[in-house]
């Protein structure tokens, strides 16, 4: 998911912002009650869904500000749709003004028709309007004191705020500002097809302004829908952060591997750095998730780049089931996680984890890197990435791994790339408009015999 870009919504008329608020309060709803996006939105009539996709994401990088407002703009806690309209509607009037599509008065008019024209909502229409409307009238009285709010300053989850802090006690408050603002869409130029410089004059040609970053990327300077890139369905290009484009260079560079080395994308819907290690490289490559529908993805992009490999639906973390016997040169193991690193992209995600869910993750983190260590020929190397922040998925993780296994070499790493490049993460280029999302890397080594 990324943030609608305004273009898409330029080429056809608009609908009724009314329509709109409806399905963000939904959607909003859906994530406050545990379900992610990746599901509700497909549920969004097709014309409604950019716009809607837009106002949910702001939405939800104010949701806990909206929150805080509402218990202090209400006593008692409306029904879930009312009070799901009143936050959608309280967020988008808290986000930065730079950032509004609206101005509050209108979004004041637009959430009391949505109101009146549901069915479960209807009859809270007058209530709605009178807390948007003292919202209006108090807004300076009712957001002081949000600064001591932790969860309504920062619109994260108070766990989360206090692990940030804990593991990047320098940088936490930048982190956490970077993770609510829009990610920048990044290209990975597929160098198979077409060059880089060549691409980038191609978009130029059609009025797209792009920066290179790393070694096949393109920052756009707009967001843009996917079927305005050129080439984008002959597999020129693929949308990729810069920080994710990092995997294939870690796994590849300095390795005396092999013609057609033998390699493993564990975990490696939807594909994307799957797609990047062919594009660098012949390589025999196992593409393995444990979900079928993410493997259609797989399939999906491979095809679309004019790329081959083996994808095989299974667990990772049970070769006993598909590992053939062959040992691998590489093995590239990205991670489940709590994806706390790509927030910005994914706003939902925050408030649909829960601080037991760290753990859980780390387990099975440890469970997969055991099982797959082994499959590793002496000499090969592993790269484990997760897009995560927290120490607890990469250097604490990292840590124990080297500890058990005295096979084990590290090679220099990025370590903990903090969203938006804070601090300068990793040796990136600093000057890359929106920085990269959260991410760990690791780059091991297996020692020879």
């Amino acid at each position: 998911m990324t943030d609608s870009p305004p273009a898409a919504a330029s080429r056809i008329a608009a609908p009724p912002l009314s329509t709109q608020l409806h399905w963000t309060a939904h959607c909003v709803r859906s994530v406050e009650q545990g379900r992610s996006l990746s599901d509700v939105l497909p549920q969004v009539p097709s014309a409604l869904r950019p716009g809607v996709q837009a106002l949910t994401f702001a939405s939800l990088r104010q949701l806990g500000a909206a929150h805080a407002v509402g218990r202090r703009l209400v006593q008692r806690s409306p029904a879930p749709p009312v009070a799901a309209l009143l936050h959608s509607a309280l967020a988008l009037m808290l986000d930065d003004p730079q950032g509004q599509r609206y101005a509050p008065h209108t979004l004041v008019d637009q959430a009391v028709e949505a109101a009146k024209a549901s069915r479960g909502t209807r009859m809270q229409a007058g209530f709605l309007n009178a807390c948007l409307r003292r919202f209006l009238r108090e807004r300076e009285a009712l957001c002081a004191g949000l600064d001591a709010d932790p969860v309504g300053h920062w619109n994260h989850p108070l766990w989360w705020v206090e692990r940030v802090q804990r593991d990047h006690p320098d940088h936490w408050q930048a982190m956490l500002a970077a993770s609510n603002q829009p990610g920048p869409m990044t290209l990975r130029v597929n160098r198979r097809r077409v060059s880089r410089d060549g691409y980038r004059q191609t978009l130029q040609d059609a009025g797209l302004v792009a920066e290179p970053v790393g070694d096949d990327g393109l920052v756009l300077a707009t967001p843009q829908p996917v079927d305005r890139l050129p080439g984008f369905a002959r597999g020129h290009c693929s949308v990729q952060d810069g920080a994710a484009q990092l995997a294939a260079g870690l796994l590849l560079e300095g390795c005396d591997w092999p013609a057609q080395a033998r390699v493993l994308d564990a975990c490696a819907a939807p594909g994307g750095k799957t797609a990047h290690l062919l594009e660098r490289a012949d390589l025999d490559l196992l593409a393995l998730d444990v979900d079928a529908r993410r493997c259609e993805r797989i399939h999906d992009n491979l095809r679309r780049l004019g790329l081959r490999a083996e994808v095989q639906c299974a667990d990772a973390a049970q070769p006993a089931v598909w590992w053939d016997g062959r040992p691998f040169d590489g093995i590239l193991l990205d991670a489940p996680c709590t994806a706390s690193g790509i927030v910005r992209r994914h706003p939902d995600v925050r408030w649909l984890r829960r601080a037991a869910d760290v753990d859980q993750l780390v387990t099975i983190q440890r469970q997969l890197l055991e099982a797959l260590w082994p499959l590793l020929r002496p000499g090969g190397r592993l790269v484990y990435c997760t897009c995560s922040v927290f120490k607890a998925e990469g250097a604490d993780q990292v840590a124990a791994f080297l500890g058990r296994h005295t096979d084990a070499v590290l090679r220099p790493s990025p370590g903990h790339l903090r969203p938006g490049n804070v601090g300068g993460t990793g040796g990136l280029p600093d000057n890359v408009p929106g920085g990269y999302d959260g991410f760990f890397y690791a780059c091991i080594d297996k020692a020879g015999p």
